[in-house]
C-alpha cells in the first residue's frame, strides 16, 4: 500500500480540508536530527510545531531538551501548561506579558527572554516598574551570525542583532550584570544563511551558496567561540545556542555551542528537500478535495493559497504532493478559495477525490488548521488541536 492509499484509508471518514501528521515519519525524522547532533541536546523550535500535544511528543524523544518559543505570550502559556526551560527566540515589546513574567515566580524561573541592546532592558524595566515583588528576569544575548564580505558590502543572513563583535557583547553583558533585576544566562547566534538556505541547488548559483556557507561556517566558528569566551569572563553561561534544522551537523562541531535549535525537520516541509545534509520523510500534510474538472487534464481543488513567509516566489507555495504529477497553472498559482492543478495525474482524478499537499514551511501549516489528525499506518490514532484549535494566535 503506497502513502496515498494509506492516507486516504486512514482519513476516509474525514471531510477535507484537513491536516494530518504521520507519526512514523515524525519519529524517524526526529531520530535522524538527534543523530546529526552527535550528543548535543536539541532545543525544539515551537514555531515549527505549533501544537502542544506534538511538542510534548517530540520533547519525549531522546536528544531533545527545552523549548524555543517565538513570542513571550506563547512562552507564558506553555509555562502555565507545564512546559519548562523555555527560551523566547525574539525580543518582546509587550508590556503586559513582561509584567506577567516578572510577577510570576515559576514563569520567571522557566522562561528566558531575548535582548540585544540597552533599549530592550529599558523597555523591560518600564513594563515591570509597578510589579510588586518583581522576580529576576533571565536574559539571553542575541548575536549577529550573518556573513559579510568585501568590507561589509556583501552580506548573507538575516538582519537581527546589532551585536557582532566580542567587545560589543562584553559591553552589553557588563551592563546586564550591573543592572538589578536581570541575569544573563545564555547566548544565541542563528546562522540563517547556513541553516535556512538549501545547498542542494544545481549550477553556478549552487556553487556560490556552498562557497558562501563554507566561508561563513569557518568565520562564525571562530567569532562565536571568541564571543562566548569573552562573555564567560563576565558571567557564567548556562547555554550557547546556535544552528537550525539545516545546519545541525555543522553547528554541533563548534566547541562553544552547548545546544542546537531545530524544529522544521520533524515535519520535513518542502523547503528541506533542497538541503544535502537533511534527510527525512514528509510528515505533515494537508488534504484538499477536488471540486471541479473545468477541462480535460485540469482539476480544481478547494482552497490552497497557503503561502509561506519569506521572500515571495514559487518556493513559498505548497507542493501538490500526492498523487504525483500535478502542478500549478502559471497564471493562477495557489488560490484563496480554489486552485486549479494540471498534469498527467489530473486526468484520473474525479470530483470528491483528495489531493495531498506539503506546506513549504513547517509550523505555518498549523495556522490554517485547527487540528492535526495523527496517523499510524492506515489509521488515525488521535486528533489533537493546533495552537489555532486552542484559540491561540500569537502572531
Amino acid at each position: 500500500m503506497d502513502d496515498r492509499q494509506r492516507y486516504d484509508r486512514a482519513t476516509a471518514d474525514l471531510d477535507p480540508p484537513f491536516a494530518i501528521l504521520d507519526l512514523d515519519a515524525l519519529r524517524s525524522n526526529g531520530a535522524a536530527m538527534a543523530r546529526r547532533a552527535k550528543g548535543k541536546p536539541i532545543r525544539v523550535a515551537s514555531k515549527s510545531i505549533r501544537c502542544r500535544a506534538v511538542l510534548r511528543r517530540v520533547l519525549d524523544m531522546d536528544g531533545y531538551a527545552g523549548v524555543m518559543a517565538f513570542t513571550l505570550p506563547e512562552a507564558l502559556w506553555l509555562a502555565r501548561e507545564g512546559f519548562s526551560d523555555i527560551l523566547v527566540a525574539y525580543p518582546t515589546a509587550s508590556a503586559p506579558a513582561l509584567a506577567e513574567l516578572a510577577g510570576d515566580a515559576r514563569a520567571a524561573r522557566e522562561i528566558t527572554i531575548m535582548a540585544d541592546c540597552s533599549e530592550h532592558l529599558d523597555a523591560i524595566d518600564a513594563a515591570v516598574d509597578r510589579v510588586p515583588s518583581r522576580h529576576e528576569i533571565r536574559i539571553c544575548l542575541d548575536i549577529d551570525a550573518g556573513f559579510t564580505a568585501l568590507a561589509g558590502k556583501v552580506r548573507a543572513g538575516v538582519l537581527r542583532s546589532p551585536v557582532r563583535r566580542p567587545d560589543q557583547a562584553v559591553e552589553l553583558a557588563a551592563e546586564m550584570a550591573k543592572r538589578p533585576g536581570f541575569r544573563l544566562v545564555g547566548l544565541m547566534a542563528y546562522e540563517a544563511q547556513i541553516a535556512g538556505v538549501g545547498d542542494r541547488v544545481p549550477g553556478p548559483y549552487g556553487q556560490v551558496i556552498r562557497w558562501m556557507q563554507a566561508r561563513s561556517q569557518r568565520e562564525l566558528t571562530i567569532r562565536r567561540g571568541r564571543i562566548a569566551g569573552a562573555v564567560r569572563q563576565i558571567t557564567d553561561l548556562e547555554f550557547v545556542n546556535g544552528g537550525g534544522t539545516g545546519s545541525v551537523e555543522k553547528t554541533t562541531r563548534e566547541k562553544a555551542i552547548t545546544e542546537i535549535a531545530a524544529g522544521s525537520g520533524f515535519y520535513h516541509p518542502r523547503l528541506f528537500d533542497f538541503y544535502r545534509s537533511v534527510t527525512g520523510s514528509p510528515a505533515a500534510l494537508f488534504a484538499l478535495p477536488v471540486v471541479r474538472r473545468p477541462v480535460p487534464g485540469v482539476v480544481t481543488v478547494l482552497g490552497g493559497g497557503y503561502h509561506a513567509s519569506g521572500s515571495p516566489g514559487a518556493s513559498r507555495l505548497p507542493q501538490p504532493y500526492l498523487p504525483a504529477g500535478l502542478r500549478y497553472d502559471s497564471r493562477e498559482g495557489a488560490g484563496e478559495v480554489q486552485t486549479p492543478l494540471i498534469g498527467q495525474a489530473a486526468h484520473d482524478l474525479r470530483v470528491g477525490d483528495r489531493v495531498w499537499f506539503r506546506h513549504a514551511k513547517a509550523g505555518e501549516l498549523c495556522e490554517r488548521f485547527d487540528a492535526l489528525h495523527l496517523v499510524e499506518g492506515d489509521r488515525v490514532v488521535e486528533t489533537v488541536p493546533t495552537y489555532r484549535g486552542e484559540g491561540k494566535t500569537f502572531l
